[in-house]
């Protein structure tokens, strides 16, 4: 618990919120400066808001209540206010006391709570926002219950407090209804919090996507230019909305640029139309831009994309101006795409929006599409339109001062013109959040990542994010837990959106090849081996094979039970007379596509070399969006996936009727139709094509791991209990060692610490006597009984078996005191080696536990095999804790060195059942305890029947903070 210093200013409860409808506001303390405002906010609250605050007629505040509610303590008596361009638009105050309901101190732990919401702004959440906030400051000064009077008229603020998840208590007294909430957060109401932000994050990025009327500021004069590119895009893409030309410098003549209505203002479009301008495109240069925020904030625009570049990725002055321009542009409760932003298209019918750099609009489709760079965007851009793939919305968020990708993970969600998502990321500013609302999005549709500087060991310039110390690799592996595809290159991250968004996802791996060339069948072939797929054998249809050849061939696999997908090989064929035929690629496109659309709906895909039109003729499709499906597909289980040996279902078609998706206030909603992309889209469906047949081939692969995903995430493993862990005596372990520990610097816990905590969680630790001198090496040996082992732990040698550190199965005292010398003459002194001995265990494979808390990233649990091989490999597994059953089992089986504990080249498998147990074990002792930062168990020798833990280090420190358990906030770096 944080404590105050002489009740400093608390400026960590400062926070900008989106609230439901879209809009932002920030959150803060009340001060003694804050008077004016109070009163000024209290005016234009209603007499019926004011009688349900105060349960009496008070119209207006004395002097005594403005001086109460603006001098607090910041620990028994607490108030915040939300506010808008500086104003109040609601408070809320929380005042300690004891049992009898009068005020006191510490150690009482109940507060009662009040609301007030000005009457313009009741409706967008402010207030369910407030008591996530209040909540969090009241469980940071050790109050744990609530206690509120509420009229039975004032059904609104009921409302906020039964819905908010919190266990509570109610009872009707005195007239009035007596609510008691414990502030301790629970399942339901981190549910309900994590509901309500995705509600407000979609509606933010809906009010960007589909505003009613944009507003191009800077636009020029003369032809060119940013702002009159962007104006000309907007007037090409057909607009559905208002459009409005701002340029300052314009003259009294000059009322129409491009045949738009031009103004100097925003001010000057409310004044002369009575309109309001939803969003606005910046397309002035930075020094400009802090005066063109303040037109739009003042005026009511709600959204911003910020064009100009120099901001944080010039330098510290630039990061300056752009924290100052996030900062002004929160305070009017609007949000920003950028700056050094490229744009925002949308192509659904009823917006067609370009308010972009972009020349040309891109078709009409079912991909979502999210970029951190400019000049990547046009790139995708370009590559998805080659390729006939028509794009739901498109994003280019340059420096993502503001709006994220994670903001658009909330709207993709939910977008029923969204099939699948494609994500170009140079940094990700909450991996932990990005991780949660990409598996919640990837279990309904697939979440395709390419990231970008992922090896130059820092963010991009412009990229305001938090450090993190994890890895790239785990990082990204944690991604693959949570159902995220992950490609390497643009290409591929193409590849695989083509045929997400075209085709459904396959029921298994087992991958049927056709074609008209034997070699290009062997190198699919081969293809299939290496991205562990199972193809069957290749058939050759013969240079000779016709279109109609190519029709029942691919009509014949797709009804073969047997097959999942079809790759179809395409060469120019040699018509008669020996003449090859490369223009009949139309034919050849007609002929597939018939042949896929009276089948049952498995993915196509088709590898083309020098088969002119081809490509092009599968890339045209009779409809944008995906057709009602003509028979009924497979269904996702609702058990656990089949085995190997037989093909697993497929999810069930997108086209299924069914329920959208519930309240988002709703903990446990099920989100939109979980059914698989493109599934049932067949008549007139785009059959992807690849130039390679690896491309295909490795877009098939992530296909089928993906399904997979998919089919297990339908039935989640559990996270065990064990009936002899000891948690309480853990937690006073961990607080007695902790206590005496200054600051923030946490303190590795001695081995016979280290063991106790340990064994409370079931987890021994053999024990291991220090031998600083050869008589105490006999000792101790003697003391353990015979086999011993004799192991130097000097850090430069502690865990290098390959530098004869260590002697094994030393039988009695005369091979002890041996082994003793010979260690000491070819490593050095006693007192440098640091020797110990440690009893013999069963012989089997050395492996390493380990488990970190990372500020970014959260608690990682992690599994390998022990030895530098691992270490130079990485070959190192990774799971987010805490760890379910099916995890354990994932992660021991998903390293590379994975058949060394299964019986590899016939030797005896170990037992991992028991490895699984002890990783679920550390799990649940980083989970329970957060001051638990690192574990490492080193080696654990996994036998054919249980296993050893020969070594153990844990360090404690204060946990971290849960950013994820808090309240609903904007990041602010």
């Amino acid at each position: 618990m944080q404590t105050p210093s002489d009740h400093a200013y608390p400026d960590h409860w400062e926070a900008d919120v989106v609230l439901r409808d879209g809009g932002t506001a920030r959150i803060r303390p009340i001060t003694t400066e804050d008077a004016e405002r109070l009163v000024s906010f209290y005016e234009q609250v209603s007499d019926e808001s004011k009688y349900y605050r105060f349960f009496a007629p008070y119209p207006r505040l004395s002097a005594k209540d403005v001086h109460r509610f603006t001098h607090h303590d910041y620990v028994d008596r607490v108030g915040l206010a939300v506010t808008v361009g500086g104003e109040f638009i609601a408070t809320v105050r929380y005042d300690r006391i004891d049992g009898t309901g009068r005020a006191a101190s510490a150690p009482a732990d109940e507060a009662e709570v009040a609301f007030l919401v000005q009457d313009a702004h009741q409706g967008r959440g402010v207030a369910s926002t407030l008591l996530e906030h209040i909540a969090a400051v009241a469980r940071e000064r050790g109050i744990r219950r609530f206690a509120a009077e509420v009229l039975p008229a004032n059904s609104k603020m009921i409302k906020v407090f039964t819905d908010a998840g919190y266990t509570q208590r109610r009872s009707f007294e005195d007239g009035s209804v007596h609510l008691t909430l414990d502030l301790e957060p629970t399942a339901r109401s981190l549910a309900v919090q994590r509901a309500r932000e995705q509600r407000a994050e979609a509606r933010s990025v809906q009010r960007l996507l589909a505003p009613r009327s944009v507003a191009v500021i800077g636009t020029g004069r003369a032809p060119g230019g940013v702002g009159r590119t962007v104006l000309r895009n907007l007037l090409a893409s057909g607009y559905t909305g208002r459009i409005r030309a701002v340029n300052r410098a314009l003259g009294p003549e000059a009322r129409e640029l491009d045949g738009v209505p031009a103004y100097r203002s925003v001010a000057e479009i409310v004044a002369e139309t009575g309109e309001p301008v939803d969003l606005a495109v910046l397309a002035v240069p930075a020094d400009r831009v802090p005066d063109a925020v303040a037109d739009c904030g003042e005026h009511g625009v709600q959204g911003l994309v910020v064009l100009a570049a120099g901001y944080a990725e010039s330098g510290e002055d630039g990061r300056g101006r752009q924290r100052e321009l996030v900062r002004q542009a929160r305070s009017y409760g609007m949000r920003i795409i950028g700056p050094n932003a490229f744009g925002i298209i949308n192509t659904a019918e009823g917006v067609r929006l370009n308010a972009s750099l972009a020349p040309e609009s891109p078709a009409p489709g079912r991909i979502g599409l999210f970029t951190q760079s400019g000049a990547i965007g046009i790139a995708l851009l370009s590559g998805l339109h080659r390729r006939g793939a028509g794009l739901s919305s498109f994003i280019s968020a340059g420096n993502r001062a503001d709006v994220s990708g994670n903001d658009f993970l909330q709207y993709w969600y939910e977008d029923e013109g969204t099939d699948v998502v494609l994500l170009y990321l140079e940094s990700i500013g909450n991996p932990r959040k990005f991780t949660r609302l990409a598996r919640r999005t990837a279990a309904v549709k697939p979440v395709v990542v390419v990231r970008g500087a992922r090896h130059s060991g820092s963010a991009p310039p412009g990229h305001a994010v938090p450090t993190t110390r994890v890895p790239y690799a785990t990082v990204s592996e944690l991604l693959a837990q949570a159902g995220v595809i992950r490609v390497d290159t643009v290409t591929e991250l193409v590849d695989a959106g083509l045929l997400l968004a075209g085709q459904p996802l396959p029921a298994g791996p087992r991958v049927a090849i056709l074609g008209n060339s034997e070699s290009l069948g062997l190198l699919t072939y081969d293809a299939c081996l290496t991205e562990g797929l199972r193809p069957l054998r290749p058939r050759d249809l013969t240079t000779a094979a016709t279109p109609d050849d190519f029709r029942a061939a691919l009509a014949e696999a797709l009804r073969n039970d047997a097959c999942d997908a079809v790759v179809v090989n395409a060469i120019p064929w040699v018509g008669d007379g020996g003449v090859t035929e490369s223009g009949d690629g139309e034919i050849l496109a007609e002929a597939l596509r018939d042949a896929a659309a009276s089948s049952p709906p498995k993915p196509v895909l088709v590898v083309h070399v020098e088969l002119g039109g081809l490509a092009e003729a599968l890339a045209a499709a009779t409809s944008s969006a995906p057709a009602p499906a003509t028979a009924p597909g497979p269904t996702a289980p609702a058990t656990a996936p089949a085995p190997a040996t037989a093909p697993a279902p497929a999810p069930a078609p997108a086209s299924s009727p069914g329920p959208g998706p519930t309240a988002p206030d709703t903990p446990g909603r099920s989100g939109p139709s979980a059914a698989g992309p493109g599934e049932g889209a067949r008549a007139g469906a785009r059959i992807p094509a690849y130039p390679a047949a690896e491309r295909a081939v490795r877009a098939l692969a992530e296909a089928v791991r993906y399904a997979q995903w998919r089919r297990e995430a339908a039935e989640p493993g559990k996270v065990p209990e064990y009936e002899d862990i000891d948690e309480a005596g853990a937690a006073a372990l961990v607080g007695r060692v902790l206590e005496g520990v200054p600051g923030e610097r946490g303190v590795t816990l001695h081995q016979e610490d280290a063991r106790e905590l340990l064994a409370r969680y079931g987890i021994p630790v053999r024990p291991t006597l220090p031998a600083p001198a050869p008589d105490a090496a006999a000792h101790a040996a003697a003391r353990l009984g015979y086999p011993v082992a004799l192991k130097t732990t000097a850090p430069h040698l502690r865990h290098r078996p390959d530098l004869g550190g260590v002697r094994l199965d030393l039988a009695d005292e005369q091979q002890v005191r041996q082994a003793y010398a010979e260690l000491t003459e070819a490593l050095g002194k006693a007192e440098e080696l640091q020797p110990v001995v440690q009893a013999m265990v069963p012989r089997g494979v050395d492996t390493v536990v380990r488990a970190a808390i990372d500020p970014a990233v959260g608690a990682v649990l992690s599994f390998g095999l022990a030895g530098p091989a691992t270490e130079l490999l990485g070959d190192t597994a990774h799971r987010l804790v805490p760890a379910t059953d099916r995890d354990a089992a994932a992660i021991v089986r998903s390293i590379r060195t994975a058949p060394l504990l299964f019986g590899w080249r016939g030797s005896a498998p170990v037992d991992t059942r028991a490895l699984e147990e002890l990783l679920l074990r550390v799990s649940r002792l980083v989970d329970d305890h957060p001051e638990v930062v690192a574990i490492s168990l080193e080696p654990v020798v996994v036998a054919q029947h249980g296993l050893s833990a020969l070594g153990a280090s844990v360090r404690l420190a204060p946990p971290p903070p849960r950013t994820d358990l808090g309240p609903r906030t904007l990041p602010s770096y």
